[in-house]
C-alpha cells in the first residue's frame, strides 16, 4: 500500500505545482522537530522524502508526516478552489460591467448618430434636404443668378452704349439741321432782298 501510495503522492504533487505556484502557501510544518521548513508544498515534499528512510530502493515514509503533507494539500486544494470561484465570479462580473458599458456606448453612439443626422438636416419650404445637398443647393443658385447677373449688365452695358452712340448721333444731326436751318433761312432773307431790290429796280424804271 506504501509502495503506491508514495508515486501517486509525488505525481500529484508535481502536476499540482503549476496550479498551485500563485496559491498562498499553508502555514509552516514542524515534523518530527522543531526546525523550520519551506512552507510551499514542493519544499514539505522535499523535507518528507529527506527524512524518510531508504529500503531496496523505496522509500519509507513515516504516516504521520505524510498525513501532513495531504492536509495541506488539500488545504492548497480548497484554497485554490475557492481563488477560482472568486476569480470566476470577479470575471463574470467584469463580463457583465464590459456589456453594460458596450451598450451605453452603443446607446451614446446612436445618440451621436442621431444629433449629427439632425445637425446636417435642413428643412426649406417643408422640405428636408442633408447639409451637404442644401450647400450644393444654394451655391449653385448664387452661381447662376452670378452668372444671370453678369449676362444683363454686360447687355445693359451694350444697350447704353448703343443709346449713347444714338443720341450723340441725333444731336449731330439735330445740329447739323439747325445749321442748315440757320443757313437756310439766311439765304431766303438774302433772296427776299435781292428780289425787293429788283422790284425796286423794275418800279423806277416804270415811273420813268
Amino acid at each position: 500500500m506504501k509502495k503506491l501510495i508514495l508515486p501517486i503522492l509525488t505525481l500529484f504533487i508535481f502536476n499540482s505545482s503549476t496550479i498551485l505556484a500563485q496559491v498562498p502557501a499553508p502555514r509552516p510544518v514542524v515534523i518530527a522537530d522543531s526546525a523550520k521548513i519551506d512552507p510551499s508544498l514542493q519544499g514539505q515534499y522535499q523535507l518528507l522524502l529527506a527524512k524518510s528512510k531508504t529500503l531496496n530502493g523505496y522509500k519509507l515514509v513515516n504516516p504521520a508526516r505524510l498525513s501532513s503533507l495531504w492536509n495541506n494539500a488539500k488545504d492548497s486544494l480548497r484554497i485554490s478552489r475557492r481563488l477560482v470561484q472568486t476569480n470566476n465570479a470577479k470575471i463574470s462580473s467584469q463580463e457583465a460591467e464590459i456589456t453594460a458599458l458596450k451598450a451605453q456606448i452603443a446607446g451614446k453612439d446612436n445618440s451621436i448618430a442621431t444629433s449629427n443626422a439632425k445637425v446636417n438636416d435642413i428643412t426649406f419650404m417643408g422640405m428636408s434636404f442633408e447639409k451637404g445637398t442644401y450647400n450644393t443647393i444654394v451655391w449653385s443658385l448664387i452661381i447662376i443668378l452670378a452668372l444671370a447677373l453678369a449676362i444683363v449688365i454686360v447687355r445693359s452695358a451694350k444697350f447704353i452704349q448703343e443709346a449713347k452712340y444714338r443720341s450723340n448721333l441725333y444731336e449731330e444731326i439735330s445740329t447739323e439741321y439747325q445749321n442748315y436751318k440757320v443757313k437756310a433761312n439766311d439765304k431766303e432773307k438774302k433772296l427776299a432782298r435781292e428780289l425787293q431790290d429788283e422790284r425796286n429796280k423794275l418800279d423806277e424804271l416804270k415811273n420813268r
